[in-house]
């Protein structure tokens, strides 16, 4: 329905060249603003509404137990949650202001668009099960373990505190209603897109052109000349290049046919899903440059170790 609206705007209204480069750009502006405010909206209300039932105490303390445990908890959460990079911030920010550890948030906000129901029935279609249970498990072990080491970094105060701290409160002394509940969940979903709207729109738009303006070509001739160096080279270049997981898997199958190791195909792909300059952009509204600098290089190496385990396991998936 959305896309057919868009269609109707962009093509029939405004008359735009279907096949230009530029209306492309425009076409993923529309789609993926409306969809990720959408979801903003949706989720951080449900979000808002759940949170008025647990406790922030109860909450931190859940996610907290048993050390790597958090860790592994959250990054489940974040493989059953159906979202892009930039669509989990706002749930890593209602997260940190429930009080959970930091590295136990970046569990959720890694894991969250490297696995997803749809990418998981995409990638089981065109890549076969095996390797799919492989992706599963690969996405789980890189949120686990790399949300596991930034927390031992004692990195919270390079947190932007007036959106962690605003609208905290002690939920567990407030006796809500249904009315109350409700209420709670559409104050939460206004204030925090109030806060990062801008950055959303900026990372959309940067997103759009580097969707439609970055050639393939270049990126499967780069990677086919590069041996070894290919899972690194691979991730890098993945790290820009936001798009949907519609438009991912795609990408990693054509990389695979044409003779690149699935290794570093997938590592491409996580990293397209996993990082991405919007999604930098995004996250500066909560945390400083220096933490982004250190979530993207950590995550990046772990998702390249990750490239070269599967590359050895390959004849075995």
């Amino acid at each position: 329905m959305l896309t057919e609206l868009i269609d109707l705007l962009i093509y029939d209204w405004a008359g735009m060249d279907p096949e230009s480069k530029f209306t492309g750009a425009v076409h993923f502006f529309f789609y993926d603003t409306i969809k990720i405010f959408l979801l903003l909206a949706a989720m951080i209300f449900v979000i808002g509404v759940l949170r008025s039932y647990l406790p922030e105490h109860k909450l931190k303390a859940w996610m907290s137990q048993g050390g790597i445990v958090g860790n592994f908890v959250a990054a489940l959460f974040g493989a059953i949650t159906p979202f892009c990079s930039c669509s989990s911030i706002p749930i890593f920010i209602s997260l940190l202001k429930a009080g959970v550890p930091l590295g136990v948030t970046f569990s959720f906000l890694i894991t969250s668009p490297i696995i997803n129901e749809y990418l998981v029935i995409l990638m089981a279609g065109e890549f076969g099960m095996p390797i799919t249970i492989a992706y599963v498990c690969s996405g789980l072990l890189i949120g686990t373990v790399a949300g596991a080491i930034l927390g031992k970094m004692g990195l919270s105060n390079y947190l932007e505190q007036d959106i962690i701290n605003s609208a905290r409160a002690d939920d567990s002394e407030v006796q809500h209603t249904i009315i109350t509940r409700l209420r709670y969940g559409l104050d939460e979903a206004v204030s925090v897109i109030q806060q990062i709207w801008l950055w959303v729109i900026v990372g959309v738009g940067i997103g759009a052109f580097i969707h439609n303006y970055v050639p393939q070509d270049t990126i499967h001739s780069l990677m086919a000349a590069t041996g070894i160096f290919s899972v690194p080279i691979a991730t890098v270049l993945g790290v820009p290049m936001y798009g949907s997981c519609a438009a991912i898997v795609p990408i990693a199958v054509v990389l695979f046919q044409k003779g690149i190791p699935l290794g570093t195909a997938l590592a491409f792909m996580m990293a397209m899903a996993a990082l991405s300059l919007p999604e930098a952009i995004m996250l500066r509204r909560t945390m400083h440059l220096k933490l982004i600098g250190i979530y993207f290089g950590i995550t990046t190496l772990a998702i390249i170790f990750t490239g070269y385990l599967l590359n050895l396991l390959a004849n075995y998936l």
